[in-house]
């Protein structure tokens, strides 16, 4: 027996309506692995969006790298 069999709909409090749900939106990514990392607020408060942290974490790998070069 499922559990869609056991529940009816008027078991179904209003905040658990799915019905604007997409069925594996996320499935593919899932998938593929993904990297969650929290920043702390003060950073989060310089660091909008994943696109800022990627671009300056970029640049730092740029700076070390040619640090470590230059160094060689």
């Amino acid at each position: 027996m499922s559990l869609a069999s056991d529940t009816s709909e008027e078991d179904m409090e209003a905040e658990y309506d799915l019905k604007g749900g997409v069925r594996g939106k996320y499935y593919e990514a899932y998938q593929a692995g993904t990297n969650v990392i929290l920043l702390e607020t003060d950073v989060a408060a310089v660091f909008h969006d994943s696109d800022s942290v990627n671009r300056a974490l970029r640049a730092l790998i740029d700076v070390a790298t040619a640090q470590v070069k230059s160094s060689s």
